[in-house]
């Protein structure tokens, strides 16, 4: 647990102008997922401050903890962080899956969380890689 502990401030201890790329970013991926999930009837928060809490609270400290990481292992701790997030968010109906959507149509609706899962584990690698894109460019490091 000590060596945790060190990784994770370690991570953590980064330029406070890479945290605010990482909630703008986030802020509107999460966002614009939403309003794709719900404009397209296949899922959604059940309220609109649920982009705030997972997206900037829940997957940034998570991308945190995995930037660095090969981009296979990001996904592969993405699974697990999505998989509890999704269950979680089913269970607890805050969020909304609906019905017959083309999700299910094509996965069949014991999978729709597990599909949903495995296209949201991949929000680590690739949003660690986007961010670092753009504030490399905005700020040059």
């Amino acid at each position: 647990m000590k060596e945790f502990i060190a990784y994770a401030k370690l991570q953590f201890s980064v330029d406070k102008k890479l945290v605010l790329t990482y909630a703008i970013v986030y802020f509107i991926w999460g966002t614009i997922m939403n309003n794709f999930g719900a404009a397209v009837e296949i899922a959604r928060f059940t309220y609109w401050w649920q982009v705030i809490t997972c997206y900037i609270f829940y997957m940034i400290p998570i991308s945190l903890l995995l930037r660095g990481l090969p981009f296979h292992m990001q996904y592969a701790y993405g699974l697990i962080a999505m998989g509890v997030l999704e269950f979680l968010g089913y269970a607890l109906q805050t969020s909304y899956a609906y019905p017959d959507n083309i999700l299910d149509k094509l996965f069949n609706i014991r999978n729709f969380s597990l599909g949903m899962t495995m296209f949201f584990g991949l929000y680590f690698p690739i949003g660690n890689m986007m961010v670092g894109k753009i504030y490399s460019a905005i700020f040059g490091d």
